[in-house]
């Protein structure tokens, strides 16, 4: 576990890498280190450049505790609507069982960061929400990649939040700020490794949906 990392691990490494670690060991992550890795964090753009964002650093274990029982009972309700749906694949399985891994050992996360926004949007109504919204996940996917660099695990989970009243109760937030997401931090049990995606020709399209680019070998330019 190293406290004070130099922060020098390629971009490119860290993309490659970073994904949801869930398993967290209970060691603790000192404060330095979370500011630190939040100031990298606040360094992302936002809408107009209002940076209208507060990030809630959660230790408090009645805190942790309150959102654990949020998080284990919307779990519940989930595992019971997908009774009787078609059994996981494999891989499905293994992310399940992490998820609720960590809904099982909440309590023990060392750190909990919530990230939220000020300011109101119109709920139901896509572009009010997609504005709104798009000026903390930049900030977020910095955190992410700044704790990879860190060798922290972390997350982006909404989970916990998913009871707004309750979760803005547990806070202590006023109605001009909402939370957003949370990311559990802390030093991970299980290691990083490269990420597995779908090929990038897959999911790109040019100009039009389905308009996909060639495959290497097939001929140049697009229909």
């Amino acid at each position: 576990m190293l406290e004070s990392p130099n922060f020098d691990m390629p971009l490119a490494e860290a993309m490659r890498t970073q994904r949801a670690i869930r398993r967290l060991k209970p060691d603790p992550v000192g404060d330095a280190l979370v500011l630190r890795l939040l100031d990298l964090a606040i360094r992302a753009p936002s809408g107009s450049n209002a940076q209208s964002w507060e990030f809630i650093v959660v230790r408090d274990p009645g805190i942790k505790k309150a959102f654990a029982r949020i998080h284990r009972r919307t779990l519940r309700t989930y595992r019971w609507a997908r009774r009787g749906a078609a059994p996981p694949t494999a891989r499905r399985r293994r992310i399940m069982e992490s998820v609720y891994w960590q809904a099982d050992h909440f309590e023990e996360i060392p750190v909990i960061v919530v990230a939220c926004l000020k300011g109101f949007y119109v709920p139901f109504v896509h572009v009010s929400a997609t504005s709104y919204f798009g000026s903390i996940f930049p900030a977020v996917q910095n955190l992410l990649l700044a704790a990879r660099a860190a060798g922290l695990g972390a997350a982006l989970i909404t989970v916990p939040l998913w009871n707004l009243p309750a979760a803005r109760r547990i806070l202590g937030l006023p109605w001009s700020v909402t939370p957003c997401a949370m990311i559990p931090l802390g030093w991970p049990i299980d290691p990083y490794g490269p990420t597995t995606r779908k090929p990038v020709r897959e999911v790109v399209s040019f100009d039009r949906y389905g308009n996909r680019a060639p495959a290497p070998g097939e001929p140049q330019g697009r229909s």
